[in-house]
């Protein structure tokens, strides 16, 4: 799946990073990656913090998906500032690539998501990359929210998030430097 989220940031890349003078064409590719980690690290690490109800309203589009969105507005600013020191763009120059195609690719991420007709993203598919695919009971949590994994006798969000902030820990843990090639193995678990 992040070959189809590279693909979905590329799709959306055209005046922002290959058209804009102020990035050079050798490393087009290397900031439509840097978008695509941006995204991916934003919303394990909102997981991992136990922000499932809001990863899960902005993947569901229940939420925006502009800056306006505290979740969005979070990835875009670490785009801005991975880019600005990674590829030494000028803090303006920085904010109005990730202004046009962070909000964009969340849009589209969102779209493809929840369009039945379309396969490339699914919800569960998504929350298992992010956690590392070892929450076998994902797609039953996400159905009927699973088990009671806090005891308390009920089955809830607090349930889900404890089980996807755990997985979504564990998988930041193991990917160690974080860079996109330990996020390969683990993101989309394929």
């Amino acid at each position: 799946m992040l070959d189809q989220l590279v693909q979905l940031v590329k799709n959306y890349a055209g005046e922002a990073i290959v058209s804009n003078p102020a990035v050079p064409n050798d490393q087009n590719d290397a900031m439509i990656n840097e978008a695509s980690q941006s995204i991916s690290n934003g919303l394990q690490t909102a997981l991992a913090n136990g922000q499932t109800q809001d990863v899960l309203g902005l993947l569901k589009g229940q939420t925006g998906t502009d800056t306006s969105n505290p979740l969005v507005n979070n990835i875009s600013g670490n785009f801005i500032s991975n880019i600005m020191q990674k590829f030494n763009i000028s803090p303006e120059m920085a904010s109005s690539i990730a202004g046009s195609i962070i909000p964009s690719v969340m849009g589209g991420l969102v779209n493809k998501t929840n369009d039945p007709s379309d396969n490339s993203f699914s919800l569960p598919g998504i929350l298992s990359s992010l956690t590392g695919g070892g929450n076998s009971n994902l797609s039953g949590m996400l159905d009927k929210l699973g088990l009671d994994r806090d005891g308390d006798g009920d089955v809830d969000l607090q349930d889900l998030t404890s089980m996807l902030s755990k997985g979504a820990q564990q998988q930041q843990s193991q990917q160690g430097g974080g860079g996109l090639g330990d996020l390969l193995g683990g993101f989309f678990g394929k």
